[in-house]
C-alpha cells in the first residue's frame, strides 16, 4: 500500500502507546511501519530534501499534533506516553483523527492557528495545512517545488526571447558557473565559431585544459531531430573529439536521444527544461528573492555532562 499521510498515522501512533507504557519514537515509528505493512521501498522512502524518510517526517509530525492535543505526553526526551484525554481518545474518538478534529481541543486551536505579527493581509489568508494531508515540511517543499517549477518556465521564455548573440554568451556563462571553461576570457575565446559544420564552439573540459568539450547551442522552439545529432556526432568524429554537449531552449525527440546513447564518445543532451534547471542552480540569471531558515533542535546542546 502506499505511504499513509501524518493524519492517517496520527491514530496507529496514538495506539502504539494505548497499553500505557511509556515507548520511544523509534519504537513507535517501527509499529506503525509494521501496522501498515509498509515494504523495505516504503520503509527507505525520503523526502526531497533527503534528510529524513518520507514515513518517519510523518509519524514525528503526528506524535507533535497529538502532543499539543492534549492526546500524549512526552516525558523525555525521544519518548512517547499516552495520557487521559488520549485513551479517551481511542475509546470514542474517529478511526481517522484529522487536523480538523483535533482542533476541538483549545490548546491545540491555539498552536495551530497562532501567528506572527505580520502584515493584517497576509493574516487574512487561509491555512493551507486545514485541508492538506502533507506535513509542514512536506508543505514547503511542495510549495517550493511549485515555485522552482514556474521559475523555469519563466527563464526558459526569457531566454528563446533572447537574441542568438546574447545566448552564445549565456551558453558560454553557464559552463563557466559549472566549473567548465578555466576563465571567462579563456572560454570566450575558446567558444568562437570553428566554422566547422556542427560545432558551435569549444570549451575546456578544466582549468589546465587536460580535456576539450565541444558545444553545440540551438535556441529552437521546434523539437530537435536524430539528422541534427547525426550532424554534431559527424563533427565529432573528424575533430576526434571524446566529448560534446547539445543545448537546446526546446526538446529532443527520442531518435535524438537514441542517437547520442551507446556511443564510444560522451554526448550530453540538454534540453529547455534542463537548461533551465541548471541556469537556477547556479544562480545564472536568477538571483535569491527570500530566504526561508527552517530550523530544529540541536539535540547535542542540551546534552548534560
Amino acid at each position: 500500500m502506499a505511504i499513509p499521510d501524518f493524519q492517517t498515522v496520527m491514530r496507529p501512533v496514538l495506539q502504539s502507546v494505548g497499553d500505557g507504557e511509556t515507548r520511544s519514537l523509534a519504537d513507535v515509528r517501527e509499529i506503525v511501519k509494521d501496522a501498515f505493512g509498509l515494504t523495505d521501498e516504503e520503509r527507505r522512502e525520503r523526502l526531497p530534501s533527503g534528510t529524513q524518510t518520507v514515513i518517519n517526517n510523518r509519524v514525528g509530525w503526528a506524535r507533535t499534533y497529538l502532543n499539543k492535543a492534549g492526546l500524549l505526553t512526552i516525558p523525555q526526551r525521544g519518548m512517547v506516553q499516552i495520557t487521559e484525554r488520549g485513551r479517551d481518545v481511542l475509546q470514542s474518538g474517529p478511526e481517522r483523527i484529522s487536523v480538523a478534529w483535533l482542533k476541538q481541543f483549545p490548546e491545540f486551536k491555539d498552536f495551530h492557528t497562532q501567528k506572527p505579527n505580520v502584515d493584517a493581509n497576509l493574516a487574512k489568508q487561509p491555512e493551507l495545512t486545514e485541508v492538506s494531508n502533507g506535513t509542514p515540511d512536506e508543505e514547503l517543499a511542495a510549495a517550493h517545488l511549485s515555485l522552482m517549477e514556474s521559475l523555469a518556465d519563466e527563464v526558459l521564455e526569457t531566454v528563446r526571447s533572447a537574441s542568438p548573440s546574447f545566448f552564445e554568451k549565456l551558453v558560454v556563462d553557464l559552463m563557466i558557473s559549472m566549473g567548465y571553461g578555466g576563465s571567462r576570457k579563456e572560454a570566450g575565446q575558446a567558444t568562437q565559431a570553428t566554422n566547422d559544420d556542427g560545432i558551435d564552439g569549444i570549451i575546456k573540459e578544466d582549468k589546465l585544459g587536460l580535456d576539450t568539450i565541444y558545444l553545440q547551442a540551438k535556441r529552437w522552439v521546434n523539437t530537435v531531430h536524430r539528422p541534427e545529432i547525426d550532424k554534431f556526432i559527424g563533427a565529432l568524429t573528424r575533430q576526434r573529439a571524446r566529448k560534446g554537449v547539445f543545448l537546446t531552449t526546446s526538446d529532443f525527440s527520442v531518435g535524438a536521444r537514441d542517437a547520442a546513447a551507446g556511443l564510444d564518445m560522451k554526448v550530453v543532451l540538454i534540453d529547455g527544461r534542463e537548461l533551465a534547471q541548471l541556469m537556477i542552480e547556479n544562480n545564472l540569471g536568477v538571483n535569491v528573492k527570500e530566504v526561508f531558515e527552517v530550523k530544529q533542535v540541536d539535540t547535542d546542546y542540551f546534552i548534560e555532562d
